[in-house]
């Protein structure tokens, strides 16, 4: 593997995605450098469908890609499956659903069965020989197989402060900040695109960004 190109919460930002992606992909050996997407890929922003239906195509072209599940994926998950419709809806999942709606055919699920099985496979984290990738960030004093799913989906302010070293350098989004959250130990590529900022992707291991 050449190199790695990890891209930030999306969050139905759809044209930021397709601005972004056109600016990082004359960077890119698809044949050998690999694309790790850090999850939030729906909700506040308005084109959430969009978004993943872009994601799937791009699996398809791109074998070395990795998507990660954020937060807003799982309350997605716990929205249809039933258990807590409420914390997704005021969680910025009005928006995703007024986007699929948009897009449904007649007769047909309002989330299609590729959109559903994208959701389905998405991954906690993904390890390298150099890096954990992580939606939100991880516990101190646990080994990786050990963390709760809960914490690698939701923890914020116990990783963020934490000079804790996990070992490898652990990539995260979910938290937002104006700018990429650069220590020793971890990098933060959340800047909040769905708040009128920054989309953000981190080129590794030359720690090259490229942002819209």
């Amino acid at each position: 593997m050449k190199n790695i190109f990890a891209i930030g919460d999306i969050h139905g930002t759809f044209d930021k995605l397709v601005a972004l992606m056109e600016k990082i992909e004359v960077q890119i050996d698809f044949d050998n450098d690999l694309l790790v997407f850090m999850g939030d890929y729906i909700d506040r922003g308005p084109r959430s469908f969009e978004v993943v239906e872009y994601l799937i195509n791009l699996k398809k072209q791109c074998q070395n890609i990795i998507f990660l599940k954020g937060n807003h994926e799982d309350m997605l998950e716990k929205y249809l499956s039933g258990p807590d419709k409420y914390t997704y809806l005021v969680n910025g999942g009005q928006q995703t659903l007024e986007s699929y709606l948009e897009q449904s055919k007649p007769g047909a699920p309002p989330i299609p069965s590729d959109h559903l099985d994208f959701f389905g496979s998405l991954v906690l984290f993904y390890e390298t020989d150099d890096y954990i990738f992580v939606h939100a960030g991880l516990r101190e004093n646990l080994p990786l197989q050990m963390q709760s799913p809960d914490d690698m989906l939701w923890i914020r302010t116990e990783f963020i402060q934490s000079d804790y070293d996990f070992g490898k350098r652990v990539i995260f989004g979910h938290t937002p900040f104006a700018e990429p959250f650069v220590t020793p130990t971890k990098i933060g590529i959340d800047t909040g695109a769905v708040y009128g900022n920054d989309l953000t992707c981190v080129k590794l291991p030359a720690l090259e960004f490229y942002s819209v």
